[in-house]
């Protein structure tokens, strides 16, 4: 990956926590990494535990940046959220996976799209 791919990707985290947050979720999390992988950010929304995959392009040209969530990556952060509950104790009556996609253009400000409950 370059330095700006790793820049425009946390950008495009710094504008995902930021829009959690004006919208009432508590983060807990940031960047959650094991030896299985990463978790992007993890927050509470009221009684509800979600894990957030934040996806971060510039143009739309191949696609939605929530269409980059792959089956394969769908599994990975359904197995990688079982370990974070597990390595922190952490229990939750709900848990939900939210992708949260960011379209970074040339110029003006990051569009932002949550979705909830995504997989």
């Amino acid at each position: 990956m370059t330095k700006r791919n790793q820049a425009v990707g946390g950008y495009g985290e710094r504008c995902a926590v930021r829009h959690l947050i004006e919208a009432g979720l508590r983060p807990v999390a940031q960047n959650w990494r094991c030896s299985s992988g990463e978790i992007d950010i993890i927050a509470w929304d009221g009684p509800v535990l979600a894990f957030c995959e934040v996806k971060t392009r510039r143009t739309g040209d191949f696609g939605t940046p929530a269409e980059a969530v792959i089956r394969s990556k769908v599994h990975r952060l359904r197995r990688l959220a079982a370990e974070w509950l597990s390595a922190t104790g952490t229990s939750a009556d709900e848990i939900r996976f939210d992708v949260i996609s960011v379209l970074v253009p040339g110029t003006g400000r990051a569009r932002v799209e949550h979705l909830r409950g995504a997989f």
